[in-house]
């Protein structure tokens, strides 16, 4: 069996039987095409089926003396076991050389988050005299309202918006759909870019749904949004390196503060295990500090 065939019939595994998004399956090839690098590289003429735990161990080796972080070899090695997992369902090798594979012990990393005032700040640094003002606004609003991914986010169809209900309907990871709450604030700053922008646009064929477009009447990237987040960012210079998914944790972060039940947040966000969800469980650090400040002996 070569690899190339092999990564060609896991990215179909990926796609048709587990249902992952593109960007999740290529993550996944990216990992497997390093690890097929290296192995040929190192140790001549191996194949899939010769590969052994002594083989990944080197890889791994390799990974650390390259400074690839923790996090980061977790989620390769991840992707390593998925591979041999399904050339194991296949009959392409006899045993699962990674079931004694280790991956290295990570931090659970708590995400960034804006603050109210911050994400004010941003929104009020949109400058609505250019065209693209108004959806700009739309964009951040949104995102800070009901907490979606940035693929939610430009995948957004106008025919999943139910503002009347007060819901959207939301198309996430795996094809799985959810109603999502739309604040008041959200629909107001929607409608005036469907009522202004969005309706000066030559809207091509296959984003006549789409939600949010770009000039040209297409739909727009994931790049695109980041860069609008970062240019924001430095217009305020907000000392904090942000990204769309930044609103998604100030979003799950400030409901819970708020005394949210976590299931309920669990729902919005889409997460399949509740144990995701209990990372937005950390206590406001103003608050560990005050309670320092005012109770301990020392203070």
């Amino acid at each position: 069996m070569k690899w190339d065939d092999s990564i060609k019939g896991f990215e179909e595994y990926l796609r048709l039987e587990k249902g992952l998004s593109q960007n999740s399956i290529n993550a996944y090839i990216n990992d497997i095409n390093k690890l097929m690098d290296f192995l040929k590289t190192t140790f001549k003429g191996i194949t899939p089926q010769k590969v052994k735990l002594n083989h990944l161990k080197s890889f791994i080796e390799w990974l650390n003396e390259k400074n690839v972080s923790p996090r980061t070899q977790a989620r390769t090695i991840s992707g390593i076991k998925s591979y041999f997992k399904y050339l194991l369902i296949e009959d392409k090798i006899n045993s699962d050389p990674t079931t004694l594979l280790e991956s290295p012990k990570i931090g659970r990393k708590l995400p960034d988050i804006l603050s109210t005032e911050e994400i004010d700040a941003l929104i009020a640094a949109i400058d609505l005299e250019k065209a693209e003002g108004q959806r700009n606004k739309a964009i951040l609003e949104i995102l800070y309202s009901c907490g979606l991914r940035v693929s939610e986010l430009v995948n957004l169809k106008v025919s999943n918006l139910f503002f009347n209900q007060g819901y959207i309907k939301v198309e996430g990871k795996s094809d799985k759909e959810r109603l999502v709450p739309i604040s008041e604030r959200a629909i107001i700053e929607i409608r005036k870019y469907m009522a202004g922008y969005r309706k000066t646009l030559k809207i091509s064929p296959d984003a006549q749904d789409i939600l949010f477009l770009n000039r040209r009447g297409q739909m727009l990237s994931r790049v695109m949004i980041f860069t609008i987040i970062k240019n924001l960012s430095e217009k305020i210079s907000l000392n904090k390196k942000i990204s769309p998914h930044t609103f998604r944790h100030s979003f799950a972060t400030h409901l819970i503060d708020g005394g949210a039940d976590l299931r309920a947040v669990q729902e919005m966000l889409g997460h399949e295990s509740i144990l995701t969800t209990e990372i937005y469980t950390h206590l406001d650090r103003e608050y560990l500090k005050d309670t320092i400040n005012q109770f301990h002996p020392r203070s």
